[in-house]
């Protein structure tokens, strides 16, 4: 398990470093919420955007995306509610991004940022 969590790990500071790079302001990494986590939580020019990252190192559990069911994404809703009770921030308005990321065995990363899934 430890491997596994140490390769997601790895794949939200990849997403957290290009997200900043390409001019967003990340606010929050690994939040806890009471009903799970937030992995990063940016601003993306006036908008509040939720970003789940799904991380794997091959093709055996399928998309990475496909890790973010329907109950993840309502899930996903209600936690960034609650981010946005607990910080003062002003958005124009909140999005949901997953960003998948699949790495190989020389450590190459690939990313996929699907925008507005919910």
């Amino acid at each position: 398990m430890a491997a596994k969590d140490e390769l997601g790990r790895y794949g939200e500071r990849l997403v957290a470093e290009r997200l900043a790079a390409a001019g967003w302001q990340v606010l929050d990494r690994n939040w806890r919420g009471t009903r799970g986590e937030l992995d990063v939580v940016a601003m993306d020019g006036r908008e509040l955007v939720v970003v789940e990252v799904k991380t794997r190192s091959g093709p055996g559990f399928g998309h990475p995306a496909e890790a973010v069911t329907p109950a993840k994404l309502a899930r996903l809703r209600r936690l960034a509610g609650q981010w946005l009770a607990e910080h003062e921030v002003r958005a124009g308005a909140v999005r949901v991004d997953v960003v998948a990321v699949r790495t190989d065995r020389g450590g190459e990363a690939r990313f996929e940022h699907l925008r507005g899934v919910l």
